[in-house]
């Protein structure tokens, strides 16, 4: 089997298709995520403290080594990536709650009847012990 036809299997697989798809979805639900939050939620808290804008907040560690650059530390835009992934988790956690909730069988559903030989097999067992 050459190298090309190997390739080709392994790429056609129903895993690796599913999870190329999956990665796609993700990158583009972690850019809606990062609009949601810097254009939507942080200018609001921004506003209520005062107008700050969280993405330029920093603090200057003075110039750097050509003299002409300033080298700062940009924290708050450090916190506005920290914030995104909370919320890309906790929207991931409520989405994975509902599907696991969606797969659990129904506990007020009776348990299937167990097939006819292995029922037999439990009566006879039970008739073993009583004798």
């Amino acid at each position: 089997m050459s190298i090309a036809s190997e390739f080709k299997e392994f790429a056609m697989r129903g895993n690796v298709v599913d999870m190329a798809v999956g990665i796609i979805v993700g990158g583009a639900f972690g850019k809606i995520v990062s609009s949601f939050v810097g254009d939507v939620i942080m200018p609001p808290i921004g506003y209520a403290l005062g107008g700050v804008a969280f993405a330029d907040l920093g603090t200057s560690l003075g110039m750097g080594p050509d003299g002409t650059t300033e080298v700062v530390l940009k924290w708050g835009a450090f916190l506005q990536t920290v914030f995104d992934f909370m919320v890309i988790a906790f929207v991931l956690f409520l989405a994975l709650k509902g599907i696991n909730r969606l797969r659990k069988p129904d506990p007020a559903a009776a348990p299937p009847a167990p097939p006819p030989t292995e029922a037999l097999l439990t009566e006879i067992r039970d008739l073993l012990r009583k004798g």
